[in-house]
C-alpha cells in the first residue's frame, strides 16, 4: 500500500500486490476526518460539466498528475492537458453542461457562398478553400465547403494541403514495364530483401522455364514470368489478398529482380488469375515435381496422404456449392480444394480447386494419372480418410496395382462381432513413436465390401483411446498390421501441414468467389512451400520448419541492392539469425540468375 498526499489533505491510496491489478482510492480528507455522508457527490460527480469541473480543481489547485486525473475521473490524458489549455485560454466553461448541435453543416450565407465559389474557379480544393476563408475571418469547414460545391455540381479536386492523410501530394503512377536497361552503378532499397534468399532456390529448379513452358499468358508489356513472379512473390511474403499486393507495389528493389520498373497493382494481379487456365497450373505443377527429385524431394517412394480442404467464401453473391467447413463446423459456400502431400519430404505435390460435388470421389484418379504422366510411374501407397472417395473408385485403384489405405466406418453389425471375439484373437504389438498410444491390440480379416470385386484386409485397432475399435482397410496384403496403423496414423501430417500452409500461406483468404482463380492461389501455395523447403534444407534445425518460422527468422528482412554490371549484391539488414544462413553458406554463393540474363546474385551480412 502506498499513500499520496496532497497539500489539501486528500489521500490517494494505492493498493496493489502480487498478480493483482492496481487499485487506486480516492479519499477527502478535512483537517485529519472523514466527511460527513454524502461527500460522494464531490469525489464521485455524475454530471458532465461537475466532473469536468472537479477534475481541472485537481489540476490546476492539487497539482495531481494529468494520468492521475485521467484514471480518477475517466479521461484520457490528452483530454486533460486539452481542457486545461482551453480554461487557460478561457473558452472551457467548467459548469456549462454539453448539448448537441446541429447535424450536418449549417446553412452558408450568399456571401460566403459567393466565396467559396470564387475560390474554386481560383482551382482551390476543399480543404485549401476552408482553410484560406478561415484564416480571412470567415470560419468555415471543409464539411460546409463541399456541400456548397456539391450543390452548384462543382465535383471535388485532389486535395493538395497537409490536411489529407499520408503524403500531401498526389503521386503519379509508376507503370510496371521492363526496364529499358540493366542500372549498373545503381543502389537500390529494398523493403523485402529476405524475399532474394529464395531465388537461388528458383533458379536450380529452374523456375523462369518451368512457367515459360507451362503456357501462361503474358501482355505486351509483362512476361508471364514477371506476372506470375510478382503473384508469387506477394505468396511468399505472406499477403493475404491479391489486393494487399500493392504494399509490394512499391518497393523498388523486387521490381529491379524481376526486371521491371515497378512490380504491377492489384488490378493486373486479379485480372490476370482470371485469364490463367487449369492445364498452365498442372504443366507447372508436373515440371516442378520433376525438379525437385534430384533434390531427394517429391520422390513418392513412401506414399502420399491425400485430403481435401474447403475454402470459405466471404462474400454474398456465389455461385459456389456448399462444402462443410471444419474450421467454422458447417456447411458454407466454399471452394473445395484437393491436396497430396509427398509422405518423405511432408510437402505438397499437387493442387486442384477446380472441383465440383461430382468430381470430387474421382480426383485421387486424376491424381494417379497426374502423377503417371509427371514421372513415368504409379504413386506410391496413398492415405486418406473415408470420406475421400467412394468403394467404386477403390476397386478401380486395385486394378490398377495402385496401393491405397484408408478408414472404414464403424458399423454395427461389425462392432458387435469384433467385440463378441476371444481376447486371445487380439494380438498385442508395440509401434515405435513417442506419445501415448504405442501398444494397441490388432485384429485382421479378409472382408468383401459391396463396390469391391476382390477381398481386402481389414485391420481392426484397439487399445487406442476409443470405446469401438478403428477399422483400416487396404489392398496391401504384404505389409505387416501395425506398419499399416503406424502409416495410417502419420497421414496426420497432411492436415498439420494444411494449417501451416493456412497460417502461413494465408491459404483461406479466398479473394474471389471464382474457383479458376483460386487454384492459381492453391498452385503458387503449393510452390512457394517447396521454394521454402528448398531454402530451409541446409539450415540447421530449420529442415522441418514451419513456413511461418522461416519467414519470421530469415525472410522478413530489408536491405539493399548494389547493381553492378555483373549482378547484384543484396547487403541485408542485421538479424539475430544471420549465423545460420552464413552457416549455410549464403555468405560465400554467387548464383546465376536465368531472367538476369546469368548476372549473379550474392549476399552480405553485417558483422555483429
Amino acid at each position: 500500500m502506498h499513500v499520496i498526499r496532497y497539500s489539501t489533505g486528500s489521500v490517494l491510496r494505492v493498493a496493489h500486490g502480487p498478480g493483482t491489478d492496481i487499485a487506486l482510492t480516492y479519499v477527502c480528507v478535512v483537517q485529519g476526518n472523514q466527511l460527513r455522508s454524502g461527500a460522494e457527490y464531490f469525489t464521485q460527480p455524475g454530471g458532465v460539466g461537475q466532473r469536468r469541473y472537479e477534475a481541472l480543481r485537481a489540476y490546476f489547485v492539487e497539482d495531481a498528475a494529468a494520468a492521475e486525473i485521467a484514471d480518477r475521473f475517466g479521461y484520457s490524458t490528452a483530454s486533460v492537458h486539452q481542457m486545461a489549455t482551453l480554461l487557460r485560454t478561457g473558452k472551457l466553461a467548467p459548469f456549462t453542461e454539453a448539448k448537441p448541435g446541429p447535424k450536418g453543416p449549417r446553412k452558408a450565407t450568399a456571401a460566403v457562398r459567393e466565396k467559396v465559389l470564387a475560390l474554386r474557379a481560383g482551382g482551390r480544393s476543399v480543404g485549401e478553400i476552408a482553410e484560406s476563408l478561415t484564416e480571412a475571418g470567415t470560419p468555415i469547414s471543409a464539411q460546409t465547403v463541399w456541400q456548397i460545391l456539391d450543390e452548384a455540381g462543382l465535383p471535388r479536386l485532389d486535395r493538395r494541403d497537409d490536411t489529407r492523410r499520408g503524403s500531401p501530394a498526389k503521386l503519379e503512377p509508376v507503370k510496371a514495364g521492363p526496364q529499358p536497361h540493366w542500372p549498373a552503378g545503381a543502389t537500390i532499397g529494398c523493403g523485402h530483401a529476405g524475399l532474394l534468399l529464395l531465388f537461388p532456390a528458383m533458379a536450380e529448379v529452374g523456375l523462369h522455364d518451368l512457367v515459360a513452358a507451362a503456357g501462361y499468358p503474358s501482355t505486351s508489356a509483362i512476361t508471364a514470368w514477371q506476372s506470375i513472379g510478382t503473384l508469387l512473390l506477394a505468396k511468399c511474403a505472406r499477403r493475404h489478398r491479391a489486393h494487399h499486393i500493392d504494399a509490394l507495389a512499391d518497393d523498388a528493389g523486387l521490381a529491379h529482380a524481376l526486371g521491371l520498373t515497378a512490380l504491377p497493382k492489384a488490378t493486373h494481379a486479379g485480372s490476370y488469375s482470371y485469364r490463367v487456365r487449369r492445364e498452365s497450373n498442372t504443366k507447372l505443377l508436373t515440371g516442378l515435381v520433376k525438379a525437385l527429385r534430384p533434390f531427394g524431394m517429391a520422390s513418392g517412394t513412401e506414399g502420399f496422404n491425400l485430403d481435401f480442404h474447403a475454402i470459405r467464401h466471404h462474400g454474398e453473391d456465389t455461385v459456389l456449392e456448399k462444402h462443410y467447413v471444419p474450421r467454422r463446423s458447417q456447411r458454407t459456400r466454399a471452394v473445395l480444394t484437393f491436396f497430396a502431400q509427398d509422405h518423405a519430404s511432408t510437402e505438397m505435390v499437387y493442387a486442384n480447386a477446380e472441383l465440383t460435388k461430382t468430381e470430387q470421389a474421382r480426383e485421387i484418379l486424376a491424381f494417379a494419372d497426374y502423377w503417371h504422366a509427371a514421372t513415368g510411374e504409379d504413386p506410391g501407397l496413398l492415405v486418406f480418410d473415408s470420406q475421400l472417395t467412394t468403394y467404386t473408385v477403390l476397386d478401380e485403384l486395385t486394378a490398377r496395382g495402385i496401393g491405397w489405405l484408408t478408414l472404414r466406418k464403424r458399423g454395427k453389425t461389425e462392432i458387435d462381432r469384433l467385440q463378441a471375439l476371444p481376447a486371445n484373437r487380439w494380438k498385442t504389438v508395440t509401434i515405435t513413436r513417442s506419445g501415448r498410444h504405442r501398444r494397441p491390440q490388432l485384429h485382421e480379416d479378409m472382408i468383401t465390401l459391396k463396390g469391391v470385386g476382390t477381398k481386402v484386409r481389414q485391420i481392426a485397432v484397439r487399445n487406442i483411446g476409443h470405446d469401438e475399435p478403428t477399422l483400416l482397410i487396404s489392398n496391401d496384403l504384404t505389409t505387416a498390421g501395425k506398419d499399416l496403423f503406424a502409416r495410417y496414423a502419420e497421414r496426420m501430417t497432411i492436415e498439420n501441414e494444411l494449417d501451416a500452409y493456412i497460417s502461413g500461406f494465408h491459404l483461406d483468404a479466398l479473394s474471389s468467389g471464382v474457383p479458376l482463380n483460386v487454384d492459381l492461389d492453391t498452385t503458387l501455395t503449393v510452390v512457394a512451400g517447396n521454394l521454402y523447403r528448398l531454402f530451409a534444407r541446409n539450415l540447421t534445425r530449420y529442415e522441418t520448419a514451419t513456413p511461418d518460422t522461416i519467414w519470421r527468422h530469415f525472410l522478413d528482412d530489408d536491405g539493399t541492392l548494389h547493381v553492378t554490371d555483373n549482378g547484384v549484391t543484396c547487403a541485408l539488414r542485421l538479424r539475430s539469425h544471420h549465423p545460420q544462413l552464413i552457416d549455410a553458406g549464403h555468405a560465400d554463393t554467387t548464383t546465376p540468375i536465368p531472367w538476369w540474363n546469368n548476372r549473379t546474385l550474392q549476399f552480405t551480412f553485417p558483422p555483429r
